[in-house]
C-alpha cells in the first residue's frame, strides 16, 4: 500500500507540467551557477598568478638580501570557493610580509571589482538557500489541502487506506521524486566542472558531496514544512500565505536580524580605536629608541668596519627589544578584539540558526572552506610564513633584518655584486581544509537541517492524522 502511494505521488508529480518548467528553470540555474563558478576560478587564479609573478618581477635588480624588508603574500583561490563563494570575495587576500611589524590583509576582490559587491555571485549556496526553497514550497502548499479542493482527498479515502500510509508515501515520494531530479541537475555540474579546467582533489569532491547533502537537507526542511503547514490548513491560499511569510523571515529576515541584535549586544572595539591606542604606544617607544640611541657610545680606538659592525649590532637589539614591546602590547590589543569577536560571532550565529537558511549557509561555507575562519586561517598562515621568512633572510644575511642599519664598503671593492635571485624565497601556500576537519566544523549546522526536517515531518504527520477530510 505504502509503495503503491509513494509511486502515485511520484508520477503525478514528474507527469505535471509545472514540474518540468519549474525544474527545467532550477536544472539550467544549478548548470549556470557551476559554469560562472569555474569560470571565475580560473580568472581568480590567473589573476593570483599574474600577483605572484609581478611580486617577484619587483625584487629583480635587488643586489643584496639587506634589501629586501619585505615582500607580499597571496591568499590563492580555493577550488570549492568556485561554488560557494563564502567571505572568500569579502576579506583581504594580499598581506605585506614585514621582517618585523604587524600583518594586515588587503585588496578584497570587491575592492578591485566593486560591480560584484553590488548583487552578489550566482552559487550553488544562492541555488540551494533561494530559489530551491521556494520551489519546495510551490510543490508542497497544496499536497494535502489542495487536494481537499479538488475532492482527491475523499475519493482516496472512500478506499481502505490507513492515514498514516498516506501522508507517510505523500512526503517520501515527493522527496523522492523533486530531490532526484535536483541530484541529475547537480551531477551533470559536477561532469563539467573538469571541462571546464577546475580540478578538484579526492578530499574536494568528499567535501562537495557534503554541501549537496546539506542542500539537499535544506530543500527537504523546506518540503516537509510546506505539507506541514498544507496538513494544518483548510484553503491553499491560506497555506500559501502563511508559507510566503515563513519563507521571508526564515531566509531574508531571521539571519540578518540576528547580526544586528548580536551587534549591538557585543561590543567590539572598533579598528581606528585600536590604531589609536597604538599610535600612542608607539610614539612613546620611538621616544625611548631615541634616548637609548643617544647612549650609545663608541670606542675610539675601533676602526670604521668594527665601528660600524658594533653600532648595528646595538641598533639590532634595541630595535628587537622595540618591536618586541610593540609587538606584544599589539598582540593583546588584537587578542582581546577577536575574543570579543567570537563572543559577538558565536551570539549571530546561535541566533541565526532559529533558520534552516542559516544553517545551510554555515554548513557549506565550513565544508568549501570559506567561511569566517578563512580570515583568520589566512592570518595564522601569515604569522607562520613570516617565522619562515625571517629564518631565511638571517640565513641569507646573518642577522635580524628590518632595524636601521648602516652599510659600509670599503672603496677596494670594485667587483659588481650579483642581483639575488627571489625565487629562492619560500613559497607561502594555504594549508587546505580536510574533509573531516570540514564535517567536524559543520557538524552542528547539518545536525540541525536533519532536525529540521525531522520536526517538520512530524508535524506533518501528526497534523494529518487530525486532518478533517469533509
Amino acid at each position: 500500500m505504502l509503495a503503491t502511494v509513494i509511486g502515485k505521488e511520484i508520477r503525478d508529480l514528474i507527469g505535471s507540467t509545472a514540474f518540468a518548467v519549474t525544474f527545467g528553470v532550477c536544472a539550467v540555474l544549478i548548470l549556470l551557477s557551476f559554469y560562472v563558478g569555474a569560470a571565475n576560478y580560473k580568472l581568480a587564479v590567473a589573476q593570483n598568478d599574474a600577483s605572484e609573478a609581478e611580486n617577484l618581477r619587483q625584487m629583480e635588480g635587488l643586489t643584496d638580501w639587506f634589501s629586501l624588508e619585505q615582500h607580499r603574500i597571496f591568499l590563492a583561490p580555493q577550488p570549492l570557493e568556485a561554488l560557494v563563494t563564502g567571505i572568500g570575495n569579502d576579506i583581504g587576500r594580499t598581506t605585506e610580509v614585514k621582517t618585523r611589524g604587524e600583518l594586515t590583509a588587503e585588496d578584497s576582490r570587491f575592492n578591485e571589482d566593486p560591480i560584484y559587491a553590488a548583487f552578489r555571485f550566482l552559487d550553488l549556496n544562492f541555488v540551494f538557500q533561494i530559489v530551491l526553497s521556494l520551489f519546495a514550497i510551490l510543490f508542497g502548499y497544496d499536497a494535502i489541502s489542495g487536494e481537499k479542493e479538488r475532492g482527491t482527498l475523499r475519493l482516496v479515502f472512500a478506499n481502505a487506506i490507513p492515514r498514516a500510509t498516506f501522508i507517510l508515501g505523500k512526503l517520501i515520494g515527493s522527496f523522492v521524486a523533486l530531490a532526484l531530479s535536483l541530484v541529475v541537475a547537480i551531477l551533470l555540474g559536477c561532469c563539467l566542472l573538469p571541462i571546464l579546467g577546475l580540478h578538484l582533489t579526492g578530499d574536494e569532491w568528499l567535501r562537495l558531496a557534503a554541501i549537496i547533502v546539506s542542500g539537499l537537507l535544506y530543500f527537504g526542511a523546506f518540503l516537509t514544512l510546506a505539507v506541514f503547514v498544507s496538513a494544518i490548513t483548510q484553503r491553499t491560499s491560506s497555506s500559501f500565505v502563511a508559507l510566503l511569510v515563513i519563507w521571508i523571515a526564515a531566509v531574508l529576515i531571521v539571519p540578518r536580524t540576528a547580526v544586528l541584535l548580536a551587534g549591538r549586544s557585543v561590543d567590539v572595539p572598533s579598528v581606528d580605536e585600536l590604531a589609536a591606542q597604538k599610535a600612542t604606544f608607539s610614539r612613546q617607544l620611538w621616544k625611548e629608541f631615541r634616548d637609548q640611541l643617544n647612549s650609545f657610545k663608541p670606542s675610539p680606538a675601533e676602526d670604521m668596519e668594527v665601528l660600524m659592525a658594533s653600532f648595528n649590532q646595538f641598533m639590532d637589539s634595541v630595535t628587537t627589544e622595540r618591536d618586541r614591546k610593540m609587538d606584544d602590547f599589539a598582540g593583546r590589543l588584537n587578542e582581546g578584539r577577536f575574543n570579543r569577536q567570537k563572543v559577538q560571532e558565536r551570539l549571530a550565529f546561535s541566533l541565526a540558526r532559529v533558520s534552516p537558511a542559516a544553517s545551510l549557509s554555515l554548513a557549506s561555507a565550513k565544508l568549501a572552506g570559506t567561511s569566517v575562519d578563512l580570515k583568520n586561517r589566512f592570518f595564522e598562515a601569515a604569522r607562520a610564513y613570516r617565522e619562515t621568512f625571517n629564518a631565511f633572510m638571517k640565513e641569507k644575511t646573518g642577522m635580524n633584518v628590518g632595524g636601521r642599519m648602516i652599510m659600509f664598503k670599503s672603496g677596494d671593492d670594485e667587483e659588481a655584486p650579483e642581483p639575488i635571485d627571489p625565487r629562492e624565497l619560500p613559497a607561502f601556500r594555504l594549508r587546505a581544509v580536510s574533509f573531516g576537519e570540514a564535517v567536524a566544523a559543520s557538524a552542528v549546522d547539518i545536525g540541525l537541517l536533519a532536525f529540521f526536517n525531522l520536526v517538520f515531518f512530524t508535524g506533518a504527520f501528526i497534523g494529518f492524522l487530525r486532518y478533517d477530510l469533509r
